[in-house]
């Protein structure tokens, strides 16, 4: 059983496999939050003892208990406008105006399964996998209720957080914060790890000690962005990937959020995630509902590996959904960086001849098939084939790569418009702008209004249309723009608030129609590369082109603060030519093969161009990866060097019975008279013994963990490491 409920105390403890979360309701029916971490399994109310803290104001029913105050208590899910200055988890506008709310605890329901959530995406779960725990909350002055809701994954030491928020009253209420997780952490000394990045640079590790006040990782751009990631690690100093605490947590959302971390007088922390409230308002009329997003969290007593593989087990297994969320990728050629706009038929069926020789097994066409599109300039909305380029059409195009005995995959841009585009000069009204205002372009373009149904429909109609046309079995969903200029013909002034995540809700019903109608098409997120690579999108779809820099060295750092979160199955990548064309780089195509079978596996070049000692080596690295690919999306992922502070990147996988173990990785910048640097393995059964493949060497298991393995001498800068290890049985 995952949840303990104590009765009489109205405690509650949601245990799994490995740690225990506890709150409970006190003698002012206030939620305070006990503990996260460790199982203890004893009431840890007794660690709440506070002094009398000045200007920290105390609840008219505590009476002259001045020891008592919302403002020093750890609470579940903490109100504004009632004496607690922290940072607030909701904030509402009740009809007369007033802001104070005041949730206390009035019930609660506990059942088998895993809760759902209205038109978001969501964990899901078998019956017997997972519990839900539903607390029920009231305001004390009004008809406002929140019920948080508590999934709890034992067998993945995974607990989901939500809240439903009802306006149980006759009067229309506006909400104006809804946050997803409240987590106060009375104890301990934390520090916080974030990705920050820009477009071609997404995701770059960072940790910093918490300062006393705020720290603010957020996006306002309509999308989860290039430049922060819905997701935050808060972990003791000593943390390392294999011990030290750290608790983990990623939002299940695509569009703008707020994470905020704050850090306290008394040295408490209060995180919070959810939607961003600077472009956030709902209003809620009597007997409606607002259902948050989901936030993922977990802890870890054993460092930041054990952390991951809790975020990689969930995502792959329990919000990627379909045909290809567990089973291996075809290894694709995407022609972009091979041709960009300049193709036609032909080019495009070269290209593919050339791929096909090597072994790959799909060909997806990018943008220019489409429209007036020969630049960015125009075309976007106009989702019906350029025959000037494709002189047969798309049927004809796909049934000859097809005989080449390869799959045909297509680039889409759904969300956008063309001010020069047929569908632009047919709706304007379409698009997102302010009337009165010149809009903000983007990549020239501008963005489609999602939170219209006839927009969603149109786009369903004229996509479903090129699907049923020919044998496409792989989309490429991308967005390049950031949205700026909220405005919807379709609302009412009083509800503009609302668009930005009407835009969003808009988006996953599109996605949704469409994943259930093509369950055999593989769908593929992109937004300018990994501007919105966020574990909603992977509710839909189960891979990520995770950035649009395929320079094998910087996708290192890329990939690297990428796997703290997100499975390896997850994240697109593919060999480029050289120099690279986002940084003019020379690196060796093994390194960038090596790197690129980090995820799932492809190429973005013309490999016709190639000479032949390349094209063998390509060939051979296609079949290594259809041998290895299994153990690299099934294994435990190991993050063995930190490319930002090493002069070498390594990872590892090892499979589920630790009898085979892979090392990756690459040397960067070749140095003269310098000692090789020792390996540290991880993840090995520590009694075994381990042979290294190629060579007749046996390593103890523990040596190889403890002592590591000197990684090669290598001659001129990017060399590419990798080492396969084998369990002997018999030595």
């Amino acid at each position: 059983m995952a949840v303990i409920i104590n009765e009489e105390n109205r405690m509650f403890q949601l245990i799994t496999d490995n740690t225990e979360y506890q709150f409970q309701a006190d003698e002012y029916d206030v939620l305070r939050h006990l503990w996260y971490g460790e199982k203890v399994g004893t009431p840890m109310s007794y660690l709440l003892s506070y002094p009398d803290v000045g200007f920290a104001g105390n609840p008219y029913d505590a009476g002259n208990d001045r020891t008592y105050s919302l403002h020093t208590q750890p609470l579940e899910y903490a109100c504004e406008g009632i004496g607690d200055y922290r940072s607030a988890a909701v904030s509402i506008t009740h009809a007369d105006g007033s802001t104070a709310l005041d949730l206390r605890y009035t019930g609660y329901t506990l059942h088998k399964g895993k809760y759902s959530l209205t038109g978001l995406p969501a964990v899901y779960a078998d019956e017997d996998e997972a519990e839900t725990l539903e607390i029920y909350l009231k305001d004390t002055a009004s008809e406002t209720e929140v019920t948080l809701r508590y999934g709890i994954l034992a067998g993945y030491d995974v607990i989901t957080r939500c809240a439903v928020i009802r306006n149980a009253g006759t009067e229309p209420i506006r909400l104006r914060k809804a946050a997803s997780l409240c987590l106060d952490l009375p104890y301990g000394s934390w520090e916080q790890l974030h990705f920050h990045g820009r477009h071609a640079m997404e995701r770059q590790a960072e940790r910093l000690p918490l300062l006393h006040g705020v720290q603010e990782i957020s996006s306002s751009r309509g999308t989860s962005s290039h430049q922060q990631n819905p997701s935050v690690i808060l972990c003791s100093p000593d943390c390392t990937e294999q011990s030290g605490r750290c608790i983990g947590a990623f939002f299940v959302y695509s569009g703008s959020f707020k994470i905020r971390t704050e850090l306290d007088e008394l040295n408490q922390v209060r995180l919070l995630l959810g939607l961003n409230p600077d472009t956030f308002t709902w209003t809620l009329n009597s007997s409606e509902i607002f259902e948050t997003p989901e936030a993922v969290m977990t802890y870890s007593g054993s460092g930041f590996a054990e952390m991951s593989h809790h975020f990689h087990s969930i995502i792959r297994r329990h919000i990627c959904r379909g045909k290809y969320k567990l089973i291996e990728r075809p290894v694709l050629l995407n022609n972009w960086e091979a041709t960009y706009f300049d193709f036609n038929e032909e080019k495009i069926l070269q290209i593919a001849e050339s791929a096909s020789e090597l072994g790959v097994d799909m060909l997806v066409l990018d943008d220019g098939w489409f429209g007036k599109r020969d630049s960015d300039t125009s075309g976007l909305g106009d989702w019906f084939v350029n025959e000037q380029k494709l002189k047969g059409g798309l049927p004809e195009l796909v049934k000859r790569i097809n005989a080449l005995g390869m799959q045909f995959g297509l680039w889409f841009e759904p969300e956008m418009i063309s001010e020069d585009s047929e569908l632009y000069r047919q709706h304007p009204d379409w698009a997102i702008r302010i009337p009165g205002r010149a809009p903000m372009r983007g990549r020239f373009q501008l963005v489609l209004d999602l939170s219209r149904t006839d927009v969603q429909d149109y786009l369903f109609r004229v996509m479903s249309g090129i699907l049923d046309s020919a044998n496409i079995t792989y989309i490429k969903w991308d967005m390049n723009r950031s949205i700026s200029d909220l405005y919807s013909h379709a609302l009412s002034p009083e509800r503009q608030g609302e668009l930005s995540h009407r835009y969003v809700l808009g988006l996953y019903a599109l996605l949704e129609r469409l994943v259930q109608k093509y369950p055999d098409v593989l769908f593929e997120g992109c937004s300018g590369g990994g501007g919105r690579f966020d574990a909603g999108m992977l509710y839909y779809c189960p891979q990520i082109w995770c950035s649009d820099d395929t320079d094998a060295y910087e996708r290192t750092k890329i990939q690297y603060g990428t796997s703290f979160i997100y499975p390896i199955s997850a994240v697109g990548s593919h060999v480029s030519v050289v120099p690279n064309h986002q940084t003019g780089r020379i690196t060796p195509l093994t390194s960038r093969a090596v790197t690129a079978m980090a995820g799932s596996f492809g190429y973005e070049l013309d490999l016709g161009l190639l000479s032949e000692e390349e094209k063998n080596a390509v060939s051979e690295q296609i079949r290594s990866f259809k041998s290895i690919g299994p153990l690299i999306h099934n294994g435990s992922y190991y993050r063995l060097s930190d490319p930002t502070k090493d002069n070498y990147a390594c990872w590892s996988y090892v499979s589920d019975d630790k009898e085979t173990v892979l090392v990756h990785g690459m040397l960067f910048h070749a140095q003269p008279n310098m000692k090789q640097a020792a390996l540290r393995l991880q993840g090995l059964d520590a009694q075994a013994c381990y042979t290294l493949s190629g060579t007749d060497a046996v390593y103890t298991g523990a040596a190889l963990m403890n002592g590591g393995i000197l990684l090669p001498p290598y001659w001129g800068d990017y060399s590419p490491v990798e080492m396969q290890f084998r369990k002997v049985h018999e030595i």
